[in-house]
């Protein structure tokens, strides 16, 4: 049976990256769906509603990612602002064995970025991997 992995990008991450992190935590049989948050968001933007960049981008993010992952089972969609939401709403639709976190580094990370691997993994029974893009 293959391995079901969510993986989820808070960042921009190159191809090669994300082909050997699927690879690595699945294999190549693997189910992925492919989140990406929209938290390139300031706090105004977050409390006015104005998440159309935020939107934009996290779309361009997951259809790279999902272009990159390996096999023919692979699906990809722009999640909520908050990232632990939007891991718990794709959870909620793709049970997964594995969630996989991808963020920038700290020094590069959004405010709605920072701890989310410690968090992700406080809040869901799933595995989660946190892995630091290069």
């Amino acid at each position: 049976m293959a391995r079901r992995i969510l993986v989820v990008t808070t960042a921009s991450v190159p191809e090669a990256e994300v082909e050997s992190v699927v690879r690595a935590h699945a294999g190549e049989d693997a189910e992925v769906h492919v989140v990406a948050p929209a938290s390139k968001i300031s706090w105004l933007d977050r409390l006015t509603n104005a998440e159309d960049d935020a939107r934009a981008d996290a779309d361009e993010r997951a259809e790279a990612a999902a272009e990159a992952v390996p096999g023919e089972h692979v699906e990809a969609e722009v999640g909520d602002v908050d990232p632990l939401q939007a891991i718990e709403d794709a959870l909620r639709t793709f049970p997964a064995d594995e969630v996989v976190v991808l963020t920038a580094p700290d020094e590069k990370a959004t405010w709605l970025e920072a701890g989310l691997g410690e968090d992700a993994r406080e809040r869901f029974s799933v595995p989660v991997t946190h892995l630091v893009t290069s």
